[in-house]
């Protein structure tokens, strides 16, 4: 397959280049900073550009099979603090684009608290996620519903809190909204299910969340 990684220079986005590298796929790594991505493979290439530019986007559509969007804010005081519409700016721009393109297969990552997933947030959880994590929240919240109602073969992916470790490839992917529960997560397996689930079709119109 050929993927287009949305947000590819660092966290999940890097981790799904490298990961659809060792499945021999050929990817597009699209990011403002794609240039300074520090993978060399024949199979890669690296497309610098803006998630919110319409005709960036556009051509870097053109060719692929299938769309992973990872993009993520700053995690510094001042990006978490500050209001943010880039999560549902840039699905605004993506989906015409996809449309146009002919290209129906979309993998989104949000978190764990996005959508109606916020209803099984812990009571405990509740004051620091609406404190560190609310403002991003509220827009990837727009950023869901905006795919949802998109006739797309979407797959929302909701990790929970992510980690820096070596990959596990054992995780659980909660599909059904009783089972949804916080826990810690790997980048490296977040990146594996969505490989796995652009590469088998599955999940299609899920929105499972994903902890070890």
């Amino acid at each position: 397959m050929r993927f287009l990684v949305i947000g590819a220079s660092r966290g999940i986005g890097l981790e799904t280049v490298r990961y659809a590298l060792q499945r021999e796929h050929d990817v597009r790594a699209f990011a403002r900073s794609a240039d300074r991505i520090g993978i060399e493979d024949d199979r890669l290439e690296k497309l610098t550009g803006d998630a919110l530019n319409p005709e960036e986007v556009a051509a870097a559509l053109k060719g692929v099979d299938a769309v992973i969007v990872a993009l993520g804010i700053p995690k510094t005081l001042s990006g978490i603090a500050e209001r943010t519409t880039l999560f549902s700016d840039a699905t605004r721009v993506l989906l015409p684009a996809m449309a146009a393109a002919g290209v129906r297969r979309l993998l989104v990552v949000t978190g764990f608290g996005a959508g109606d997933s916020k209803d099984r947030i812990s009571t405990v959880e509740k004051i620091p996620f609406k404190t560190l994590l609310g403002r991003a929240y509220a827009d990837k919240d727009v950023q869901e519903e905006m795919i949802r109602a998109s006739d797309l073969d979407w797959t929302i992916a909701r990790p929970g809190i992510l980690m820096n470790r070596p990959p596990s490839h054992a995780y659980e992917v909660l599909v059904e909204p009783e089972t949804w529960r916080n826990g810690l997560i790997s980048r490296g397996d977040v990146a594996h299910f969505l490989v796995h689930a652009a590469e088998d079709g599955s999940h299609v119109h899920q929105a499972p969340v994903l902890i070890r």
